[in-house]
């Protein structure tokens, strides 16, 4: 499996917690720390941990995959999860909007994400 269709699958295991907003950015060539950023919005604390407790376990389960890292699970604001080639940022909408990854990586090509919606920044 490519690192872009575990990419895939993390959005996929994100869209089943009802993420919104959801943006898979190639960043090979802008970072040496990852390949793929997928960013996502959750609407409460309790929606970001189910969105990335989700991704984790769907991971872990069905492909044997875990992170090499996990911050903020329990605090439900910001969740980070590392794979390594890939990381999954979970914000809320406000904390999304403070630290603007959407607008830091700006230049990354974004990855068609199949039938999804997209939302424009």
């Amino acid at each position: 499996m490519t690192t872009e269709e575990r990419a895939l699958l993390c959005a996929g295991y994100a869209l089943e917690k009802k993420a919104l907003d959801l943006k898979l950015l190639d960043v090979r060539g802008l970072s040496s720390l990852t390949d793929y950023l997928l960013i996502v919005s959750g609407r409460s604390d309790r929606q970001v941990e189910a969105i990335a407790t989700g991704i984790e376990l769907g991971l872990k389960k069905e492909h044997g995959i875990t992170p090499l890292a996990s911050e903020g699970l329990r605090e439900g604001r910001w969740a980070l999860l590392d794979y390594g080639d890939i990381m999954v940022h979970v914000f809320q909408e406000p904390v999304r909007v403070f630290y603007d990854l959407d607008g830091l990586w700006s230049e990354a090509p974004l990855v068609p994400l199949p039938d999804t919606e997209t939302t424009s920044r």
